[in-house]
């Protein structure tokens, strides 16, 4: 125990984190490590990976139970834990969001995506790295810069690599924002689109005439933002 004493008054003037807290019952060494992941989250306005919260708990510490009991304890609260692009984020709930815009002075949400917008940005998060040319191949008409420059302006795209065909012209890629935007972890969570066309539920030409949902949520940022905004 004394040596316990001197390593903590050790690492306190060093300024190095205890993190294992070995001093502690286990009931509140867990509560500790609780309020110390929640606390990192609130405070982050990106996502905060498992990586980042590693540094605050101890080695053996399992980061998705001290995620799911921290959401339990968030029950019944506006806001809440969620799993998006690579890490976890705080989010109010979609159902407050008139009030969060109307208490913000915002008479109404951003303009959503048109359709011919959601499905050029469908196309790139399923075939990237995509050039433009391929898109407008694919969709049978030009893809117009305008229309590119409306998803880069919404950081759903960026730039990809070169292309290696003549000229090498830029291709196309989806963020990290178009990941917290639509509520997905990583593009894995994108529904399988050759499942869907084996089930009869999308085809080419449906895509290609627009006479199907883009697949992706319909919700907006500004439905469901950051809690620390």
């Amino acid at each position: 125990m004394a040596d316990q004493t001197a390593q903590r008054k050790e690492n306190a003037h060093s300024g190095l984190l205890d993190t294992e807290l070995e001093h502690l019952p286990p009931e509140l060494r867990w509560r500790e490590w609780m309020g110390r992941v929640e606390a990192v989250i609130f405070a982050a306005s990106t996502p905060v990976t498992r990586e980042t919260l590693a540094r605050v708990v101890g080695k053996h510490c399992n980061i998705e139970m001290i995620i799911d009991d921290i959401r339990a304890d968030l029950s019944g609260r506006p806001y809440e834990l969620v799993s998006v692009a690579g890490g976890w984020q705080h989010r109010t709930k979609k159902a407050f969001g008139d009030v969060i815009r109307t208490a913000s002075g915002q008479a109404e949400s951003a303009r959503p995506l048109s359709q011919l917008e959601a499905l050029v940005l469908m196309c790139i998060a399923y075939f990237q790295p995509i050039t433009r040319g391929e898109l407008s191949s694919f969709f049978g008409k030009e893809v117009s810069r305008d229309l590119i420059r409306v998803l880069r302006s919404q950081d759903l795209i960026a730039s990809g690599p070169r292309s290696p065909q003549p000229g090498a012209p830029y291709t196309y890629v989806t963020t990290k924002a178009f990941l917290s935007h639509f509520g997905f972890d990583t593009l894995r969570d994108l529904p399988d689109f050759e499942a869907l066309e084996d089930a009869g539920l999308l085809s080419k030409e449906k895509l290609l005439t627009g006479d199907i949902p883009t697949g992706l949520p319909a919700h907006h940022l500004e439905d469901e933002v950051p809690s620390n905004a």
